[in-house]
């Protein structure tokens, strides 16, 4: 799918798409644009009349059916209206986690993201970010099965519900609010779970840097040992190609549990296509959707500097349950870069080309390389990111009205 031009992005997210692979290799400033943030007894003349910076509250939540178990989240209120209505007084943008990251990550393009629509003197909806079981300070679910994305889907349901009742809308307990998910790494599968078994609910999705669900980690690199026709680039061994499978194998393979206890032995039965099955979001429509992926280049760095939380012994005994199982040293992943830059990024270029056909023509913007930005685009990119939710409020905000005047 060649990448197109859209009035919704911001200048450099469009360079960016036009030429991906050229804006991979520019630099690339991602500080979020600064804002004096309007605070009690600091405003001159120009900030008289803006509305004050929302106090975030930080607090803990235990649903209904798993009482005793806290998740700890942060949520701010949507603006007040001043002269006229917010069109997004019952939207919920909820930040979800990747594997690695906690809600505390999201911190930079949420503050970048108020300051835009404050200084603007433009509504925004209701944000929230929250730490899964097992993440950062929420308890950790102590059932004797796997916790898989399916159990997560469901929690994110009632925790979604729960949230509504107490900070939304109470005398509707049952509801929903309109949903936006702006999500990292599998924060972007549970987004796709979700919104797949709650048709209706969710009316737009950024995706940054999402899981690749259809293969496992091993699957994008070809294996010296049984395919005779691998070609390698020059300058890159045979040992290196085996060096990297096993690596990747050992510390992202599906059998490895994250340390928040969350499985992906089944991700690829649940989501076995990136272009399937589509979504339905409000009125039957698909929801509005931003792909976004990493930089080639700032990604392949990564790779090759990344140091893992964890140890990866060899030979590696049975498949380890937890990521902490062997925490004494943390070497270095240590990927060629051309490794990288020949198999794993093409790869995940194409599964987000998948991903755009997720919803209605017309819908998907993408994919977008975030430039400079390594898989966590969010904490390489925060103004990167509010941008995009910015645009992507921009898309939606009729369907809000809609849905507010109905």
């Amino acid at each position: 799918m060649p990448p197109t031009h859209h009035t919704a992005n911001s200048p450099t997210t469009n360079h960016a798409q036009l030429a991906p692979l050229l804006a991979a290799q520019n630099a690339y400033s991602h500080s979020a644009r600064k804002f004096s943030i309007p605070i009690a007894n600091s405003l001159n003349h120009s900030q008289e009349d803006l509305a004050p910076f929302p106090t975030p509250e930080n607090a803990t939540l235990q649903l209904d059916h798993n009482p005793g178990l806290d998740i700890h989240y942060t949520y701010y209120p949507a603006s007040n209206p001043t002269g006229h209505s917010n069109p997004f007084s019952q939207t919920l943008v909820v930040y979800l986690n990747g594997l690695t990251s906690t809600r505390d990550s999201w911190d930079a393009s949420i503050c970048s993201f108020l300051e835009k629509r404050i200084v603007g003197r433009l509504p925004y909806p209701s944000l929230l970010s929250y730490d899964r079981y097992g993440q950062a300070e929420s308890d950790r679910n102590p059932e004797e099965r796997e916790h898989d994305l399916m159990a997560a889907s469901q929690d994110l349901r009632q925790f979604i519900l729960q949230i509504w009742r107490e900070h939304l809308d109470a005398a509707k307990p049952t509801h929903f609010p309109c949903l936006i998910f702006v999500c990292s790494g599998i924060g972007c599968a549970l987004a796709r779970l979700f919104t797949q078994h709650n048709p209706g609910t969710v009316t737009g999705l950024l995706f940054l840097d999402s899981i690749i669900t259809d293969a496992d980690a091993l699957d994008i690199w070809p294996n010296p040992d049984s395919e005779s026709d691998v070609t390698l680039p020059d300058g890159v061994s045979v040992q290196e190609l085996r060096e990297t499978r096993r690596k990747y194998g050992d510390a992202f393979g599906v059998h490895v549990t994250s340390e928040e206890g969350l499985s992906r032995r089944n991700l690829k039965d649940l989501l076995p296509r990136a272009d399937q099955p589509c979504l339905e979001g409000y009125l039957g429509k698909g929801p509005y959707l931003t792909v976004v992926g990493h930089d080639w280049e700032s990604f392949a760095e990564e790779c090759r500097t990344f140091h893992l939380p964890f140890p990866i012994p060899s030979p590696l005994p049975s498949p380890p349950s937890h990521f902490l199982t062997y925490l004494t040293v943390h070497p270095p992943l240590s990927t060629p870069k051309l490794l990288t830059m020949t198999y794993a990024n093409p790869a995940w270029r194409r599964y987000n080309e998948g991903l755009t056909l997720l919803t209605d023509d017309g819908r998907a913007i993408g994919p977008i390389v975030a430039v400079g930005c390594g898989h966590a685009i969010h904490v390489d990119g925060p103004g990167f990111v509010s941008d995009e939710v910015v645009s992507l409020l921009d898309r939606v905000v009729g369907r809000m009205e809609q849905v507010s005047e109905r």
